[in-house]
């Protein structure tokens, strides 16, 4: 019996059936219902009845392309594959649930048990400070599974207001508080009782949340939005705590969201006293006033807050991708840019000649059959007034829209252009809107799901030509799909505000990029974009809680490390290229290939990071030098730093701020500067010098070996730059990097040769 029992068991192994994926290639036949049919009759022919083709097929591909998934033996599977019309057959694979992709992008993920993630316990015994809109506490990202007490060198707690008490608090969410006073002494008209904001740490805006969730928000698995980006939304320190500080307060009448500098810098004072690990501020300004003015909350309190050893981390701005338009530039905050993922949401639409135009997205809603496509325009024999340009829709005559899918253009990078056209059409009652624009512009889901869909101008002009070439043009246009991996790029977003420094030009900004655009994370639940208390947002806001995660996992890693030590690991090890090896592109008009302006020294590498082999770092008496020589009095220096301070005479240099970067805005023949770097690897290491000099400019580093001992921890090395360029020219970019072979240190180079200034005196 036994033995007849194994040998039925052989038998029936060698027949059992799997789910094989049977592709077609292009569907031959653009009704659906007839191509599942042919599906349905191949496997009828290679199982012998309807019957078994019905209870063997799984799923029918009948609009993209054609195939179908069905269960087979091998060898079914075998000579199904055989057949001519057949391009391949492979059997079905599992993937395992993802994060909403930053994380697994940038390489952070728990499944090897010696990664940062896990070293470092998803950074428990850290605490994020979240300086922003508020928070909204019911949400799943606040969860406190699997999370032990709080950090005992906690100081803070939570402040009762408007719908808020300390049972909103946890584990995870261990502090809340509120201020606005500084907001109220400038809108003494705010009405406390019809404001839709709350007078609490509950955020009416969902940003603060948003952030939050993004820098150390909880796993929340199965999340998506309307089905699209689907996987587990978490943190990059998921198991790090959040206390939140709100500043910003929404304004019912102007619909804006405001901060008062005044609450920004009582809120970071005390955050320094709750005893916060990083302060993130997605916060930004004009760059007016010199770093450490009084009128710039944000940099007056960093630099208190990085002397107690708490790095900052601020967003660079969304004003680009003009030329210095970067904001948040004090050399002791760690600045963000913006990129895209390796992710796209692809919106295919089909016009009448069959020619398929893939555009961008958030578009959950039904296909839009086809349907008239109209491009707004004066045909010359009409009085009435047209306008093709999204900003103008609002002047056409209903009729000209009705019932269409209208194609406009626009020069603006900004997502509203998109929101605004979408609002006039649909109130024009038309059915869709194709928005033709910057490449890069964000997405974002418009009002009840109506379709609005972006392209660049290259493809708008394609879909204008097919309009105006076609008596009766028609569009198709179909729900957004997820696409992920190569061969989706990545860029600099358009909107990242760039470099080079407006105030302190030899001071680098942006520091590091992050990924910034249609991230995924929570919010609060009564907005009108989101599926779950969870919503995209795009912005240098999203890219700066992604830093500041990795600097709370780096921090609980290294906690002896310094902000200055901290930013140096990220930026010397960031990638140049994307996680795949391509050139990372910034967008603009026109694209162009990333330099340190676009993106400090690159993408971050959060595993690199952890260990950098060499960091250049800095402490009080590095910024009392840079002070001193970008032309702070004394007394002011006095000041800031508490105690009496002189600079010397001749004036130090800022080009020998010790930074991870090297800028030289202004040469004329030639520089020496200098630069420290301390060892944080291997206690005897030797690393030699390679540089890559910017485009006619000559770089010589002396010495070109350095070793370190266990009593040789710092070394210092000097590099001339000389220019070979006989006209002034703008920045030209280049590289300077320690290499032990194991360990690639590397500061981006940035010189511009400037022979005769742009200014000056014929006197």
């Amino acid at each position: 019996i036994i033995l007849n029992g194994q040998s039925g068991f052989l038998a029936r192994a060698g027949t059992e059936r799997k789910v094989h994926i049977v592709y077609l290639g292009e569907k031959q036949h653009d009704d659906p219902e007839f191509v599942t049919k042919s599906h349905h009759r191949m496997l009828w022919s290679l199982l012998g009845s309807k019957e078994d083709a019905h209870d063997s097929m799984v799923h029918s591909f009948r609009h993209g392309f054609s195939g179908f998934a069905a269960k087979l033996t091998e060898s079914q599977a075998k000579k199904i594959a055989d057949l001519p019309e057949v391009v391949h057959v492979i059997p079905d694979k599992f993937y395992k649930p993802t994060t909403t992709r930053t994380w697994d992008y940038l390489g952070l993920s728990a499944t090897n048990p010696k990664d940062l993630l896990n070293e470092t316990n998803m950074g428990e015994q850290m605490i994020i400070g979240i300086i922003d809109t508020g928070v909204w506490p019911e949400s799943e990202v606040f969860n406190e599974n699997g999370i032990g007490p709080v950090p005992s060198h906690w100081k803070g707690g939570c402040e009762s207001g408007e719908d808020f008490n300390s049972s909103h608090c946890n584990k995870k969410l261990i502090g809340a508080k509120y201020f606005i006073n500084g907001f109220l002494a400038e809108n003494e008209s705010f009405n406390f009782t019809e404001s839709l904001d709350f007078i609490s740490p509950r955020g009416y805006n969902g940003h603060g949340t948003h952030v939050a969730t993004i820098a150390g928000g909880s796993y929340v698995p199965n999340t998506s939005y309307k089905g699209l980006a689907g996987g587990t939304v978490r943190g990059g320190a998921p198991r790090a705590r959040i206390a939140v500080y709100k500043t910003c307060w929404y304004l019912d009448d102007l619909d804006i969201t405001t901060c008062s500098s005044a609450d920004i810098l009582k809120a970071m004072d005390e955050a320094i006293h709750d005893g916060v690990d990083v302060l993130s501020l997605s916060l930004g300004f004009e760059p007016l006033y010199p770093e450490t003015d009084v009128r710039d909350g944000i940099a007056t309190g960093a630099f208190h807050a990085v002397l107690k050893g708490i790095t900052v981390v601020c967003a660079a701005g969304n004003a680009g991708p003009a030329a210095q338009t970067v904001t948040n530039l004090a050399p002791w905050i760690i600045t963000v840019a913006a990129t895209t993922l390796d992710r796209s949401f692809v919106t295919p639409m089909t016009l009448g000649n069959n020619k398929i135009i893939l555009g961008q997205a958030i578009y959950t809603g039904p296909e839009v059959r086809f349907t008239s496509l109209v491009y707004p325009e004066n045909p010359g024999n009409s009085n009435e007034s047209f306008s093709g340009t999204c900003e103008r829709l609002l002047i056409n005559s209903n009729h000209t829209m009705a019932g269409k899918v209208v194609l406009c253009f626009t020069e603006s990078p900004y997502s509203i252009s998109v929101t605004r056209a979408a609002r006039y059409v649909k109130r024009a009652g038309g059915l869709g809107v194709i928005i033709a624009g910057q490449p890069g512009n964000v997405l974002r889901p418009c009002l009840d799901d109506f379709p609005c869909v972006a392209v660049d101008y290259e493809l708008g002009t394609d879909i204008l030509f097919y309009i105006r070439s076609n008596g009766s043009p028609v569009v198709k246009i179909q729900p957004s799909r997820t696409l992920i991996g190569q061969p989706v790029g990545t860029k600099v977003a358009s909107f990242s505000s760039r470099g080079p420094n407006p105030i302190s030009a030899a001071i680098l900004k942006p520091d590091i990029a992050a990924p910034g655009v249609s991230i995924l994370a929570a919010t609060t639940t009564n907005t009108t974009f989101n599926d779950r208390g969870f919503i995209f947002l795009s912005g240098t806001s999203m890219a700066t809680p992604t830093i500041s995660g990795v600097v709370a996992l780096l921090k609980a890693l290294h906690p002896d490390w310094s902000p200055a030590a901290i930013r140096s690991a990220i930026v010397t090890t960031a990638w140049r290229t994307d996680p795949f090896g391509e050139q990372i592109f910034a967008e603009g008009s026109p694209r162009k290939p990333a330099d340190p302006f676009d993106y400090g020294g690159g993408l971050v590498n959060p595993e690199k990071a952890t260990r950098p082999g060499l960091v250049y770092d800095l402490g009080l008496e590095d910024y009392v030098l840079y002070m001193c020589s970008v032309g702070y009095n004394e007394s002011s220096i006095s000041q800031l730093v508490g105690k009496r301070t002189a600079c010397s005479n001749p004036k130090p240099s800022v080009l020998d701020f010790n930074l991870p970067s090297i800028t030289i805005p202004n040469l004329k023949d030639e520089v020496t500067l200098t630069r420290t770097l301390t060892n944080v690897g291997p206690l005897k290491s030797v690393y030699k010098v390679v540089v890559e000099p910017p485009l006619g400019i000559h770089v010589t580093v002396t010495p070109e070996t350095l070793v370190f001992n266990s009593t040789t921890k710092r070394v210092s090395f000097k590099v001339r730059v000389s220019t070979t360029h006989k006209i002034n020219t703008g920045y030209y970019f280049g590289s300077l990097t320690w290499s032990d072979y194991v360990n690639n240190v590397t500061i981006p180079l940035s010189v511009r040769t400037q022979l005769l200034p742009y200014y000056y005196d014929e006197n």
